[in-house]
C-alpha cells in the first residue's frame, strides 16, 4: 500500500492493522557462496522478510539474532564470526532495502575472501529464502486529535505498531512513520514529538517494547 493511512491537514488518523504473509520462493542455499549469490538476485521483499518478519511471529523467548541470515550463520553454518557481523547490521541506518542487501553481500564477500575454509563448509540445514506480502486491514478506529494518541497506543495491537511505525518507513517516500506524518498536518507545534519519534530505533527490541516506548513518549509529551 503506497499511501499513508493518516490524513494530513489535521484530519482523522485511521488506525490500520496488518499481517505479514510468508511465501516460499523455492530458492535455498547450503554454502555461504550460494547464499551470497542468491541474495544478489532475490527480490527485495525477501530481504525485508528475513530482517523484519520475525517481529510479527509469536514467540516466548527473546530473539537471539535479529535477522535470519545471522541466525543461519550461527546455528547451521556454525560460523560465529560471520553471525556476529551479520547480527549487528541495523536496517534502520541504511537508506533502503537495496542498501541493506549490498551491506549483507559485502560482509559475506569479505568472509569468503579471508576464510578459505568457509567455501567448503556445508550447512546442516539450508537457508530457505522466503518473501513477504503484507496484508492490511482497517480497524475502523479513528483518532481526531493528537492528545488522543496516548490512549490509542495502549489499545492497538503490536502488528498495528509494526504497520504504522516500521513498515511506514519503507512505504513512505520520506521514510517517515505514519504518526509523524499525521502530526505534521497540524503544523510545527508538534515537531518536538516528531523528533522524538524519529530518534527511536525499532529494530533491536520487540513490538511490545516499541509500543510501550511510544506510549511513554506521547504520555510524557502531552502531560
Amino acid at each position: 500500500m503506497a499511501s499513508s493511512p493518516a490524513q494530513t491537514g489535521g484530519g482523522s488518523f485511521a488506525v490500520k492493522d496488518c499481517a505479514l504473509i510468508s511465501i516460499a520462493t523455492g530458492k535455498r542455499a547450503f554454502v555461504l557462496k550460494e547464499l551470497k549469490d542468491t541474495l544478489q538476485e532475490i527480490g527485495p521483499d525477501s530481504v525485508y522478510y528475513h530482517f523484519w518478519g520475525s517481529l510479527l511471529e509469536p514467540r516466548f523467548e527473546e530473539r537471539e539474532y535479529n535477522n535470519d541470515f545471522a541466525a543461519w550463520a550461527r546455528h547451521d553454518l556454525h560460523h560465529d564470526g560471520l553471525a556476529e557481523r551479520l547480527a549487528v547490521i541495523d536496517p534502520t541506518e541504511l537508506e533502503d532495502l537495496e542498501a541493506l542487501r549490498q551491506e549483507l553481500v559485502e560482509v559475506m564477500e569479505e568472509v569468503l575472501d579471508t576464510d578459505a575454509s568457509v567455501h567448503w563448509v556445508r550447512a546442516e540445514r539450508p537457508f530457505d529464502f522466503i518473501r513477504s506480502q503484507i496484508v492490511v486491514f482497517d480497524t475502523h478506529r479513528r483518532v481526531d486529535r493528537p492528545e488522543e494518541l496516548p490512549e490509542m497506543l495502549t489499545r492497538i495491537s503490536p502488528s498495528s505498531v509494526f504497520y504504522h511505525f516500521i513498515d511506514a518507513r519503507r512505504r513512505l517516500p520520506d521514510h517517515d512513520d505514519d504518526f509523524s506524518q499525521w502530526l505534521a498536518g497540524f503544523g510545527p507545534v508538534h515537531d518536538p514529538l516528531r523528533e522524538r519519534f524519529d530518534a527511536i530505533d525499532p529494530y533491536f527490541g520487540s513490538l511490545m517494547e516499541l509500543r510501550d516506548e511510544l506510549t511513554q513518549i506521547v504520555s510524557d509529551y502531552f502531560r
